[in-house]
Formats: structure tokens, sequence, C-alpha cells
């Protein structure tokens, strides 16, 4: 539910093709609608620029078809983050237009795609090929909510050869978010070569003293490196999500 719903609603009104009820029955719903199980707040469009994003995990397959076929009534872009193949095969039987990437367990309906500034863009960058789970649900995350968005993968800094070959690249981007395991190294390193905002993603890729992404979490967070943010441990989604609201701000 965008400003354009509001408008045209209020502008039905004043016209006479809505009664006052009518006006008020589709208005009851734009602070929040109340399910059984959820409530759905409509109003974050308008709020915060994008839809209420849904988590699955820990939901049933009919809660998160029922929450999504819900937003799917008033919003062009949806984006559920955690989603099994088993959720999408469900959403997919009532938005037929809704799409599954597998790797970030990923569910997109994306009815029309935003204005994108192609010269302001995101660099994700993954430590390892592992990252890169964590690091596809930052980007989508990001291309959806209309950026530009390009992709560099498995540069750690096992092999800093790698990532000084894309020099050029991590300087031009405007903000860049980091996902690697392990010891988290790579935001540091990434950190220190450019002089735009960097959103390191430590994920729980790693041996057992890796403790599930707590090494690379508190090694993000105590990074000598000025203008390295930090979100959760393998939150893909907080990340790209920040890099978008960084990357529209004028």
């Amino acid at each position: 539910m965008d400003i354009n719903y509001v408008s045209k609603l209020l502008t039905d009104f004043k016209t006479g093709n809505l009664t006052l009820d009518e006006a008020v029955d589709k208005l009851k719903i734009l602070p929040y609608e109340e399910l059984e199980f959820a409530k759905l707040d409509h109003h974050r469009l308008l709020r915060q620029g994008f839809a209420e994003v849904v988590f699955c995990q820990g939901k049933t397959v009919e809660q998160v078809l029922a929450i999504v076929n819900k937003l799917a009534e008033y919003n062009r872009s949806i984006l559920a983050t955690r989603a099994t193949k088993e959720m999408y095969e469900a959403v997919k039987a009532v938005v037929p237009d809704a799409i599954y990437h597998e790797l970030p367990k990923l569910i997109v309906v994306e009815r029309q795609k935003p204005a994108i500034d192609p010269k302001r863009f995101i660099l994700i960058l993954s430590a390892g090929t592992s990252d890169i789970p964590v690091a596809e649900e930052a980007a989508i995350t990001a291309e959806i909510m209309g950026n530009e968005v390009r992709r560099v993968y498995d540069v750690g800094v096992a092999g800093i050869h790698r990532l000084l070959d894309q020099h050029q690249l991590i300087e031009q981007a405007n903000v860049l978010v980091v996902a690697a395991g392990m010891e988290g190294a790579l935001a540091s390193v990434v950190g220190g070569m450019v002089a735009k905002p960097v959103i390191a993603v430590p994920t729980s890729i790693g041996y057992g003293a890796n403790f599930g992404g707590l090494a690379a979490l508190l090694s993000m967070l105590n990074s000598c490196a000025a203008g390295v943010a930090v979100v959760n441990i393998d939150n893909g989604f907080g990340a790209g999500r920040l890099a978008s609201i960084i990357n529209h701000m004028r």
C-alpha cells in the first residue's frame, strides 16, 4: 500500500466513485490488518519505503501462505526470507508471479521494478564460496529495493591478491557489504581500502572455534578500520536493507 493507493482512494471519494463507508472500509487496514496469528503492517511501505518483509523461519507453511497472499493484495514488491521450497510452492499456487531464490532461500514478488540510479551502486563481497548464500540474501534484498548491485565473490584474505585485483571496482562503489565467516578479517581489509561505508556481515561458516559466527562477529566489532558497521550473524537481509537506505540518501 503506497502513496498512489492512498491518493487514488481519496480522489475516488472526492469525486464520488467511493462512498464514505467504502472509503472508511478500505482505510481500516491502513495501520495494520489483524490475522489470527499476525498483524500485517500495511502502513510500512508509506512509512519506510518498502513493504513489510516476511521472516519465514519458525512459521508454518500455512502462515507464510496467508501472510504473503494478503501482502500481495496491496504491494507491488514482496520479500520473504528464510523460506523453504515447500513454502514457496504453496505461495506460488496463489501468487503466480512469485519466484524462489534457492541459495539464499528467498521468495520474491516484483511486479514493478523501481527506478535505479546506475551511477551509485552497492558492491557485495564474500570472503569464500560458502559465504555466498548470506551475500546473495543481501544482494537480492538491495536489488528489490531499487539499487544497482554488483557482486565479487571468493576474495577472502587467504588469497588477498584476488581482492586487490578488484580495487578499482571497490573504490567506485557507493556502499559495500562484506560477508565473511572464519575469523571475519575481510571486513577490516576492505574498510581500510575505501572512504565509503562498509557493512560487515559475519557468517556462521567456520570450524569449531568460530562458534557459529561469534568469532567473526567479535572480529568485525573490533575492527580497527574506520567506517565499518556490523549486522548480526548471517543477517544478509539487514545488511542489504541498510545498504539500500544509505545508497538512496542524497
